[in-house]
């Protein structure tokens, strides 16, 4: 939440794909990742995707979510096309794909300020999710995390990091632990959001809430999605409850109240305040505001 952007949900659309384009513009998520990469094949696919991005930008179907196109990576020779393309008003950022090390990101955020600057945006106009799926980037995580200011989240890639870690994605999801762990933690050291990765059992709900549950324990703030079916669950993990708030709003004024007395760390009517706590509710109340401004702007 620190830089601003809601992302409890960022939904993948192949961009080539009308039918799932026009699902997308009438789905929940938070934000769309309109992909240019994996989902896109053949290659001469890629070019039908930068135009039909551009076309549903321009139409205004998807203007009430934020935009992040998954761009193709650096040695793919099509990542400059992409950005060259793409980088237009309604876009706020792009989703780069396969980092292994700072560098990457580094090499990413001056691309963009180039075109920026030839495209007369004001310098760090769009912004950058680094999808973290090789075992180098979990190794790199922390200074992935610190390579620019124009990072807004670290997104973890579970597929590509199993096959380059040569291990097995079991059914409990312990060969992910200590990646998802790693990516949080980065994140949150930065002061930009961790997203956790796909559920890849689409149709098993039960799974995915499983999934939710523990990456809400780690401290995710939100998931990479699939299908619109996956966003009411992920919604409901990565909003505050009605309870939460509650508890927030009621640990805020004791710690006024606290303050009013010249108390620092105390017990007030049953509970224990401070500063962890009323850090930890303020930041449970911005998220319901963020929510609150959502929901009204779509009405």
């Amino acid at each position: 939440m620190e830089n601003g952007f809601l992302l409890r949900s960022m939904m993948f659309v192949p961009g080539h794909n009308d039918k799932l384009l026009e699902s997308a513009s009438r789905s929940e998520a938070d934000a769309l990742i309109l992909d240019l990469e994996d989902s896109v094949m053949p290659a001469h696919n890629k070019s039908i995707a930068r135009t039909k991005i551009k076309e549903y930008i321009n139409s205004g179907k998807l203007s009430r979510f934020s935009i992040f196109p998954r761009v193709n990576d650096r040695e793919s020779g099509m990542l400059l096309k992409d950005v060259q393309e793409l980088t237009i008003k309604g876009i706020d950022g792009f989703v780069y794909p396969k980092s292994k090390k700072p560098e990457d990101i580094y090499f990413f955020d001056k691309l963009l300020e180039t075109i920026e600057y030839d495209k007369e945006f004001p310098i760090g106009t769009f912004k950058i999710v680094a999808l973290m799926e090789t075992t180098s980037a979990i190794m790199n995580a922390q200074a992935i995390a610190e390579s620019s200011k124009r990072l807004v989240a670290l997104a973890f890639g579970c597929e590509d990091y199993i096959t380059d870690l040569q291990g097995i994605h079991d059914s409990n999801g312990t060969s992910l632990f200590g990646a998802r762990f790693m990516i949080a933690n980065a994140a949150r050291a930065a002061g930009i959001i961790p997203i956790d990765t796909v559920h890849i059992k689409v149709h098993d709900l039960e799974d995915l809430e499983r999934n939710l549950q523990i990456a809400k324990n780690m401290g995710f703030e939100g998931m990479l999605a699939l299908s619109p079916k996956e966003l009411p669950l992920i919604h409901q993990y990565f909003s505050p409850s009605d309870e939460e708030i509650i508890k927030a709003k009621e640990m805020l004024e004791l710690a006024k109240e606290a303050q009013s007395e010249d108390k620092g760390v105390t017990v007030l009517k049953g509970r224990f305040v401070g500063s962890p706590f009323v850090l930890a509710s303020k930041k449970i109340i911005e998220k319901h505001e963020k929510i609150k401004f959502k929901v009204y702007k779509n009405k």
